[in-house]
This record gives structure tokens, sequence and C-alpha cells, in this order.
């Protein structure tokens, strides 16, 4: 059976997720996590995508990103995916990978939901049991949206920029936004798209209007 065809958008956010084989760990220690944000910078760069939020859990990676040419995020993500499978192997003395089969990708309404989805990136780990605050946990975008905290990886989305124009204000209203926790609505839908996602690679997550515009 063919695989399902992959939805092309460039130009609009997408909520990724990629998970390890079998639910097993891909990151072993801090140098593994800080390696893998190194080749995400780079590719994102080489491949013309911008990166909004992101969170690294010990057996899969959620992200935020925006490819601004067609191709873009399947490219940044195989380049990652690769390269650091190949370290993780060489270091490990091990063979075959880290990864369950192709990542999953859900284009997110802009208007309504990318800030929902940004926020449910970032609780990731408070929802997990691994912090009280998402504050605590150093392998996320919280700390750089939240607090300004200097991060090479991010791009800020308009929609976020949209939050105030002062930076420092910008910050705490988002912060606020975050300590609100996620509305019921909210985590069904996101719920609901993960799902969609392992039964189909690319739905689209937002409106009606949203989703009858991209033709889904």
């Amino acid at each position: 059976m063919p695989r399902p065809r992959r939805i092309d958008a460039p130009g609009y956010p997408q909520h990724v997720v990629q998970r390890g084989n079998n639910r097993q760990p891909v990151f072993f220690t801090d140098d593994d996590r800080v390696a893998y944000l190194r080749l995400l910078c780079h590719h994102a760069d080489q491949q013309h995508c911008r990166i909004h939020a992101y969170v690294l859990m010990d057996n899969h990676v959620h992200l935020l990103a925006t490819p601004d040419v067609s191709g873009g995020l399947s490219r940044m993500m195989q380049a990652v995916s690769r390269a650091y499978v190949r370290r993780v192997n060489g270091q490990q003395g091990r063979t075959g990978t880290l990864w369950e089969g192709r990542f999953h990708s859900t284009v997110v309404d802009t208007d309504r939901y990318l800030l929902a989805c940004q926020r449910y990136i970032e609780l990731n780990p408070v929802r997990a049991g691994k912090v009280a605050h998402p504050g605590d946990y150093r392998w996320s975008s919280y700390r750089a949206n939240a607090r300004g905290r200097a991060n090479a990886l991010l791009v800020p989305h308009s929609a976020f920029e949209f939050i105030a124009a002062d930076a420092d204000e910008r910050h705490r209203r988002y912060a606020e936004f975050i300590a609100q926790g996620i509305p019921a609505g909210d985590l069904v839908a996101m719920r609901g798209a993960l799902q969609s996602q392992r039964r189909l690679s690319g739905p689209l997550m937002g409106s009606e209007p949203f989703r009858d515009a991209k033709g889904i």
C-alpha cells in the first residue's frame, strides 16, 4: 500500500512530532540534546524553515515550524534525523534507526491555533510529570518565549509578536497565557490532531474555513 501523501504547505506553520522507535528513548545524555538542537538550528537555516517552539522529551520531539519553501520541512527533518542517528550510533556502537518511521506533521490554522499549539508543546514536560513548571525544563523553547532568554534557534511567529509590541510585555503576557493551562477544548483539538497524525501524515488542524481553503 502506498504511503499517504504528505501535505506540502510552504508558509504555513506546522506541528511536527517525531517519536522514538517503539517509543524507546532517543536522547540519552544532555550532550545528545545539545547536539540535536545544533543540528536542528543548522538544517533549519539550510532548508529555509523557521522554528517557533520546541520540546525535547526522552523519546520524542515536538516542533512548531514554518517552512518557507516547498519541501523544506521534509528535507530539514530528514537531514536532522539522519545526522543525529549517525552521531548516536557512532558513540554507542549500535546500528539501525532510532526513529519510528516518518515524522508526523499537522498544518496549523495560524489565526486560531498557533499560540494554543505552542502552549501545548511547551507544557509537555508538565503534563508528563517531569517538572511542576515549564520554566524548570531546560529542553524547550519556554524560557525564550516566556522569559526572553536568547535562543539562536527560534524565530518568533507573527502571531506571537502580535501579543504586544514591547518585547518585555509580550513575554509577560505569554507567560500568563501559559499559566492559564490548556482549556479542555484546545486539549481535545490537539489530541485529536495527534491521533489523526497516527492514521494519516499531514492532516490540517484548524477552523473549517481554513481546511476548506486548503481543499481538505
